[in-house]
């Protein structure tokens, strides 16, 4: 396997000359600068580990990955020098076709800068978009990398490594976490490439999956184990073989259990000695769709024949096991129960509700909760952080959906005008306009069947900047830009599905229609009483085009303005491409009247202030019809987010919120459009759908959580070294009370010591439960948030979370599959989870 020869981009503009190569094992991807010599541990899979992965037929053999150019001599990776990288097939987030990273943005900017300076022309830029491609992993690193010749095909290279990709995350579902885990670090500890762990290399292990053992215990275990195996004393020198070492670790830690939560639950539901007086080896598929299936989980509609399906499916996987045991397909054992719990499949997120379902995506926009972003483009505070194309497309592939832009007057290249978008009157860079529908150009080409993209404007811009934007939307987009009739405003708003694949606009778009019933072709100017997205957009600009000021000082320190009548001017070849239009709110009685295409935008201080004066009733019946948008105070300067429960609870569709701050409300938003396959687009509950006469009594509902265990936590932000980890869990419930107050209400596990790899809080095992009174079903949310506790004095660190709305919770015994910080399960997120026990009482049943 020789690679493909690629150059690899710098922020500076500098490319270096790389090659691309795929290990033989497809489990790691290598960028060296030049050709490898080998790149194949083959070792650790004799034993038929990993056969689902390992030279599985389902997993493609990217033959475009062995070419390459032969004039670059045999090369074996340093991994000293940091120009060269391994990166595991696990730890890919995704590959992005083209340039839309920060790291490109400033390789282009350097080289433009360069340009200018050295006086040279536009065809010496060497940064083609069309070779350009981008590999996302670990929670957001981006790998940059460029054809290097013009014939070399990159889609085709791109297309079989994402075939690679995807026919990993297919396979490793038939291989238990554990195994996953070590699979995963085993290059980085094996650097020598022996295909063996000795007991020094296994201690380097334990470290990294956050497992403590003293050195005296380790070195008498691993000499004890090593006997048991029949290794002789020079075998045990030299290390342990990959499966041997998985049955190493899966013994020291049955051995350190105090008390294991499996067998707590194995002798609950199924009884510790069967009715021979034998002890309880395994259970039948009777047995277990009884006592388990229907009496625990509550899962009434599984049959005999889906329990025995299972089984076949735990039969066949990778499992660490003692002793090999007697494959009765009608039956499983402990550790098969074990492997069960811990699973996907057993998630407490109800995988029905988190499977797509393209049959509910037919009623009207109105009639959804919309994965929303507030000042899109920052990549830090609202002050004085970077703007960047790169977080319109980290936000797409988080699952946004309505994408917001405060667009300015920039810049003339020649006459042509360049608007632009920053946070105005502050020390934000500025982007391109065009540059941003460029990436959603992308986007949506290598993603057609996108529900709607909403671009929310916040237009500062003067009328010869305002024709070049709508030039450069039909331009780039064409098709894909969603144009309004005027007679469609006068109808429902279109469904999802009528606008998939297209690009919606929110802005201004007062009446267009002269008397004679033709559009107006001359310059709009219009009263607009709004209150700004930002509590100061309606700074006077340098062009004048806005008639009304507020003090720069004021803006900058978030005080809040009251509402003013502003004369703005506003080109109608941009209002004709809009369909959304933003208006003041005067009274819920007048909105309603106003065509559906008319909707209000609300700062979080109104949306309490309205539901303080007893107004959500009335609001929730204006947004079955019409659209609302939310927003953060002007005050959160540090782009800090507010709890989005109180908008949800009023039917808010755009909901949004600052995706660069990856706070408790964002991670309860990735909760929140989880269901309906991450789409962005979730069908509002019955209860907000209902028309006027409908009855808001709520039932109050009981949810009790036991935290009972954990697997495979790693260190805070996938860290490979530091210290063991001391996890506790944060359970978390965020509901509404008295439909005018959002509440939150906390409780913590005991911390675990020194274990991060099979973490089990004794106390939860006993009769204490965290127990929750839930008044608004269809809207709370459970959080579950892992932390480190930190030194004394020092701060905790946060691990790993999930977010899981009630009315997707399943109950019982459940996995909770943990995502990082970006919303990504990928690198060491991948194998962590936790075990815990639901109970509901007096849930609500939608209507």
């Amino acid at each position: 396997m020789e690679g493909v020869h690629v150059l690899r981009v710098k922020v500076n503009g500098i490319m270096r000359e790389s090659f691309l190569t795929l290990s033989q094992d497809k489990f790691t991807l290598y960028v060296t600068s030049g050709k490898i010599v080998s790149v194949a541990p083959k070792s650790y899979v004799s034993f038929g580990w990993l056969r689902f992965l390992v030279g599985s037929p389902s997993i493609p053999d990217p033959a475009i990955l062995a070419s390459s150019a032969s004039s670059i001599t045999n090369h074996t990776l340093d991994v000293t020098n940091p120009e060269e990288r391994s990166i595991d097939i696990g730890a890919i987030d995704r590959i992005q076709r083209g340039q839309t990273t920060q790291k490109f943005e400033l390789a282009k900017k350097s080289r433009q800068d360069s340009r200018r300076n050295l006086m040279m022309d536009e065809d010496d830029d060497l940064l083609y978009p069309n070779r350009s491609f981008s590999i996302i992993f670990r929670g957001g690193r981006t790998l940059d990398l460029m054809m290097r010749d013009e014939s070399d095909d990159r889609d085709e290279v791109l297309d079989a490594l994402d075939n690679v990709i995807k026919a990993y995350k297919a396979a490793k579902v038939r291989v238990e976490k554990d195994v996953l885990l070590l699979r995963y670090i085993w290059l980085d500890v094996d650097k020598e490439k022996r295909n063996a762990l000795n007991v020094n290399e296994i201690r380097k292990v334990l470290e990294r999956i956050n497992f403590h053992v003293t050195k005296p215990d380790l070195d008498k275990q691993y000499q004890r184990f090593g006997k048991i195996i029949g290794l002789d004393r020079m075998q045990r020198r030299k290390g342990l073989t990959f499966e041997q070492c998985c049955t190493f670790l899966h013994k020291i830690k049955r051995d350190s259990w105090m008390v294991k939560p499996v067998n707590i639950i194995w002798n609950d539901l199924f009884g510790e000695i069967m009715n021979n007086g034998k002890q309880r080896m395994t259970v039948s598929d009777k047995t277990f769709l009884e006592k388990f299936v229907y009496a625990k989980q509550g899962e009434t509609n599984v049959t005999v024949e889906n329990v025995r399906d299972l089984f076949k499916r735990l039969h066949e996987m990778e499992i660490t096991k003692q002793q090999p045991a007697k494959q009765d397909v009608t039956r499983i054992d402990k550790n098969q129960f074990e492997t069960y719990l811990k699973s996907q499949e057993n998630d407490a997120f109800d995988r029905r509700r988190e499977r797509f379902d393209g049959r509910l995506m037919n009623r009207s926009i109105s009639e959804y909760w919309i994965n929303s972003s507030h000042n899109t483009y920052l990549t830090g505070d609202q002050l004085t952080s970077h703007s960047s194309v790169e977080m319109y497309m980290n936000a797409l592939y988080r699952g946004c959906r309505c994408l917001e832009l405060d667009i300015w007057d920039g810049d003339h290249d020649g006459s042509r005008p360049i608007p632009v978008v920053w946070h105005g009157h502050t020390m934000t860079s500025k982007i391109k306009f065009r540059d941003i529908i460029q990436c959603l150009k992308v986007f949506l080409n290598f993603h057609p069947e996108t529900y709607p993209l909403i671009l929310s404007f916040e237009n500062h811009c003067s009328i010869p900047f305002q024709k070049i934007m709508a030039k450069d939307l039909i331009n780039i987009l064409g098709d894909l830009l969603y144009v309004p009739s005027e007679v469609s405003l006068f109808s429902k708003l279109p469904s999802p599905e009528d606008l998939r694949g297209l690009v919606v606009i929110k802005g201004r778009r007062p009446d267009l229609l002269s008397a004679d019933g033709f559009f107006m072709d001359s310059v709009v100017e219009f009263e607009s009483d709004e209150e700004s997205d930002d509590d100061e957009s309606d700074l006077i600009s340098n062009n004048g085009t806005e008639k009304t000021s507020i003090s720069v000082a004021s803006a900058m320190s978030g005080a809040t303005k009251s509402q003013k009548k502003i004369m703005k001017k506003l080109s109608p070849e941009l209002a004709r491409l809009t369909l959304f239009h933003s208006c003041g709110f005067k009274n819920w009685d007048l909105s309603i009247q106003n065509g559906t295409h008319y909707m209000h935008s609300f700062s979080e201080s109104k949306v309490k202030k309205m539901c303080r004066q007893s107004k959500s009733r009335k609001w929730a019946i204006y947004n079955q019809t019409h659209m609302s948008r939310t927003y953060p105070a002007g005050s959160r300067t540090g782009s800090s987010n507010y709890n989005p429960m109180l908008a949800w609870s009023t039917g808010c569709q755009l909901v949004a919120l600052n995706f660069q701050t990856p706070d408790a409300p964002l991670k309860i938003n990735d909760g929140r459009f989880r269901e309906n396959g991450n789409c962005g687009y979730v069908l509002k509950p019955s209860a907000l759908m209902m028309m006027h006469d409908f009855s808001r009594t709520k039932i109050p509902t009981k949810l009790s959580v036991r935290i009972l265990s954990g697997s495979c936590l790693p260190k805070p932000r996938g860290q490979r070294t530091g210290d063991c980890t001391y996890p506790y869990v944060k359970v978390s419930v965020y509901d509404v009370k008295n439909e005018e107050k959002d509440t939150c209400e906390v409780h913590n596990t005991p911390v675990s010591q020194n274990n991060g790899y099979f973490p089990i809080w004794h106390n939860a095992m006993d009769s204490r439960r965290f127990s929750f009174i839930i008044e608004n079903v269809a809207v709370a949310m459970l959080h579950l948030e892992v932390y480190t506790k930190g030194d004394i004095g020092g701060k905790d660190e946060f691990i790993s979370h999930s977010a899981i709305p009630i009315s997707c919770l399943r109950q019982g015994y459940r996995s909770v599959q943990l995502f990082d910080s970006n919303n990504t399960r990928s690198g060491p997120f991948d194998f962590a989870s936790l075990l815990i026990e639901t109970k509901l009482r007096q849930v609500v049943t939608e209507i």
